[in-house]
């Protein structure tokens, strides 16, 4: 039987399998052992040999009744089976490398299962065309249940056969019978379904993070409303610049994210595409029916049709893992920037922070921002995985497995750390507080700095431009060197003394009076975002 359920991103009217649901359900923590997922994954490393157990045979005497040396040890340590060799799949750790829905996406078993859930569309698609007979496609879409099979086997012969895809054939096969099982894979080839089965982990990929991105833009609108006018200081190269309003700082991150969303949805039509080409790209085992074959499979799994084949083409994956890099490096920015912020040196914002959450196994007063570091720590990890996709473009002649083999360790990743990213920052967003007497305090700290802008332009309508630049370098230099006001360097100086008048430079002196347009600036960010939220799709 198949249900109506669709596949990740398909229309809802495309039959599939129904276990392909109740297997990503499975997916969703990989802390839990008991989950279905992870004890087939405990059946197969079971296999692993293990250093022997001791045993004790106990005796009928009393001394060796009472004897310690034959007790059995209470605290045996129990059999690892070395499952857990990735940091993203730790069961202490994991939980910061990756996040539920990305572990679900590239689940071993959760793979599988989208493999036949490919296998039985491109057959019920092929028995629509008279491709194969119908009862056939109806028995292949019956069994095609990850559960179902031998999974122990499968194991055995991919590693027997040395192919990616056999052994999994051979086991769907077994549980077709021997007559439906003979209209399984018929015409295509193995990279047809990897890859159709790696844009459709994508695109749920690509789903998540437009609504983690919707997520953070929602609470940097309420940042940057309730904080458009606080003053805060704007800092180039470190260092001391102008006053600045908080929410135009807060209003860039919104725009950078708001272009990374651009981006994700102009790659959608171009790389989340079905691969249904067959052996060497021409389509001849479809016997005339592939570009038609093409269009109805496409149509099943919510894919874009390519105009040809891409099998050693990769710029798409190229593309889309480029693009999750540079979102995971815009969060990585914005975190750095909250993370040096919150130094208790300049304390503008803060992190939430909760009592029983410990900074230091030495130092009891630590309040680290983990948080903001990990996310720093996502993005160069992200960073790290553009280079071996760009390097899988290189396949040769029609078709070359070391492309398909590197992206099956960058696509994931990537997927992972940008996920993880966002999940993180989201967490930090919703906490962060924004400290306004610290930020004031700071500016009004070097407020004779931060005036030497408005101070030039004033003057040079009196003196021109560069020679006003001239004289305000020269008074304000002298002023920090000796740590002397600039006001009373200029009211002494014999070229600008008297120029202004006192209320003129009372204005110049106050920081709150130089945002210049920081709060039309921040508006008109909050205005663009708000009308992108309202015509985003209701979740």
């Amino acid at each position: 039987m198949t249900s109506r359920t669709a596949l990740p991103g398909a229309p809802a009217s495309a039959p599939i399998p129904s276990s392909y649901a109740s297997y990503t359900s499975y997916a969703q923590d990989p802390t839990d052992t008991m989950h279905p997922t992870h004890a087939a994954h405990a059946s197969l490393a079971s296999r692993a040999p293990h250093a022997p157990t001791a045993t004790h045979t106990p005796t009928a005497t009393a001394d060796a009744l009472t004897a310690p040396d034959t007790a059995p040890a209470p605290d045996a340590a129990p059999e690892c089976g070395h499952e857990r060799g990735h940091i993203t799949d730790s069961r202490f750790y994991g939980h910061i490398y990756a996040t539920e829905t990305s572990r679900a996406v590239f689940c071993d078993i959760c793979r599988f299962q989208s493999w036949l859930d490919i296998e039985a569309q491109l057959a019920l698609a092929q028995a629509e065309l008279g491709m194969i007979p119908q009862w056939a496609a109806d028995r292949i879409a019956e069994r095609a249940q990850v559960h179902l099979l031998d999974l122990d086997g499968v194991r055995a012969e991919i590693r027997r056969t040395a192919h990616s895809l056999v052994g999994l054939l051979r086991a769907f096969q077994a549980v077709c019978g021997p007559e439906a099982g003979e209209y399984i894979h018929y015409g295509t080839t193995t990279q047809d379904i990897q890859d159709t089965g790696q844009v459709l982990a994508m695109k749920r990929v690509l789903d998540s993070l437009q609504g983690l991105i919707a997520g953070m833009v929602r609470r940097l609108v309420e940042i940057c409303d309730e904080h458009a006018t606080t003053v805060v200081l704007g800092r180039t190269h470190a260092q001391p610049a102008l006053p600045i309003g908080f929410g135009l700082k807060a209003a860039g991150w919104i725009d950078e994210l708001l272009r990374h969303d651009e981006r994700i949805e102009a790659l959608r039509p171009r790389v989340l595409v079905l691969q249904l080409f067959g052996g060497a790209g021409s389509m001849a085992g479809f016997d005339g029916r592939g570009p038609e074959l093409l269009e109805r499979l496409a149509d099943r799994l919510g894919l874009a049709v390519p105009v040809t084949g891409w099998h050693a083409a990769r710029d798409r994956m190229a593309e889309y893992v480029s693009t999750l890099a540079m979102a995971a490096g815009t969060l990585g920015r914005i975190a750095d920037e909250i993370r040096t912020l919150g130094r208790p040196e300049i304390a503008e914002v803060q992190e939430a922070w909760y009592l029983g959450k410990v900074g230091s196994s030495t130092m009891p007063h630590k309040r680290n921002p983990e948080g903001c570091e990990q996310i720093v720590v996502m993005a160069r990890l992200a960073a790290a995985q553009a280079a071996p996709a760009l390097a899988a473009m290189g396949g040769d002649h029609e078709r070359d497995g070391r492309t398909l083999r590197m992206e099956w360790v960058c696509v994931p990743d990537v997927s992972h750390y940008t996920l993880t990213a966002c999940e993180i920052m989201t967490r930090v967003l919703n906490g962060l507080t924004v400290r306004t007497d610290r930020a004031l305090a700071n500016v009004l700290e070097v407020r004779d700095q931060v005036a030497t802008e408005g101070l030039m332009l004033a003057f040079a309508a009196h003196l021109g431009k560069q020679s006003a630049h001239e004289r305000v370098y020269q008074l304000i230099q002298r002023g920090i060197s000796e740590r002397r006001s600039l006001r009373e360097l200029i009211e002494a100086d014999e070229q600008l003394g008297g120029v202004l008048g006192r209320d003129e430079l009372d204005r110049l002196f106050d920081p709150a009076r130089y945002l210049g347009d920081s709060a039309l600036l921040t508006r008109r960010v909050t205005d663009r975002a708000r009308a992108w939220l309202a015509a985003r799709p209701t979740p």
